[in-house]
């Protein structure tokens, strides 16, 4: 049906990139038009089904992020973060969607894609998971009702492959838990512990990061006072479930004014 909006996905041959094209070959509602590689790697210019090890999909693999936003109602990408903000500076001129997974943006990033959510709507999230983000919401309202005597530590695990640390995930958990405290995450972050320390600062919020093996993703939010502690704990077993997220927040974009919005938005759970 050609009045399904029509997705691009970039970095097509990773595994969020994979995991994405099969949930819109499953999908009624959404069509590829797209997929997208860096210059020079093996994929471009071969039928992205084929290049998958399936059946053709009638979609080439191309290196020309110009051609394949200029054909397209959302871009979804987990890629990195320099080419995520050369992507956005396209879906603004194209006036497409953009979701975004990229992870590990620095202020300058942000910055930039800012500029182009005047134009476009930009939905980006640390996850796309309907369960991370009720935790999420989850860890802010428990960091309102504990005071300081409660020590707050985030607790990550990812794969073997993952490039950044601490998660994105991690770090908007770490948000939601300042913002509950009302005060600025960059001012009370604790990320790195090595030799001699001294000893945990009152009212820090901490972060520890795992790296092995296939994990998809594990998230525990602590609370730990004397005598007792508080554990919000999200498993995620299947990378699907950021696929179908993601997906969900191209269609729900559809039709919205420009902004920067993110999934709590998408899921109806922002409290704007």
């Amino acid at each position: 049906m050609t009045d399904q909006p029509g997705i691009v996905i970039t970095g097509a041959s990773g595994r969020m990139g994979r995991m994405l094209i099969q949930a819109l070959g499953e999908s009624p509602r959404a069509r590829l038009v797209g997929a997208l590689e860096r210059p020079g790697h093996p994929w471009i210019g071969q039928d992205v089904g084929t290049a998958m090890g399936g059946g053709e999909l009638g979609v080439i693999v191309s290196d020309d992020p110009l051609e394949a936003i200029a054909t397209a109602h959302a871009v979804i990408d987990f890629t990195a973060p320099a080419a995520t903000v050369e992507f956005a500076t396209l879906t603004a001129q194209a006036r497409v969607v953009h979701v975004i997974g990229t992870t590990g943006f620095e202020a300058a990033d942000l910055k930039k894609l800012e500029a182009a959510a005047r134009h476009a709507v930009i939905i980006r999230a640390g996850n796309m998971s309907l369960g991370v983000n009720l935790l999420t919401q989850l860890t802010k309202r428990v960091a309102e009702a504990l005071d300081e005597d409660f020590d707050i530590e985030i607790v990550e695990a990812h794969h073997n492959q993952k490039v950044d640390a601490p998660s994105g995930t991690a770090l908007m958990l770490g948000e939601a838990a300042a913002e509950g405290r009302g005060v600025s995450l960059d001012h009370v972050s604790d990320r790195a512990r090595d030799g001699i320390t001294g000893k945990r600062e009152r009212g820090h919020i901490g972060f520890s990061a795992i790296r092995g093996g296939d994990i998809v993703g594990e998230h525990d939010v602590v609370f730990a006072a004397t005598g007792e502690r508080v554990v919000l704990r999200h498993i995620a077993t299947d990378r699907a479930v950021f696929a179908r997220g993601a997906l969900k927040a191209a269609l729900w974009g559809q039709g919205r004014k420009p902004g920067s919005y993110d999934m709590l938005d998408v899921l109806g759970l922002s409290a704007n």
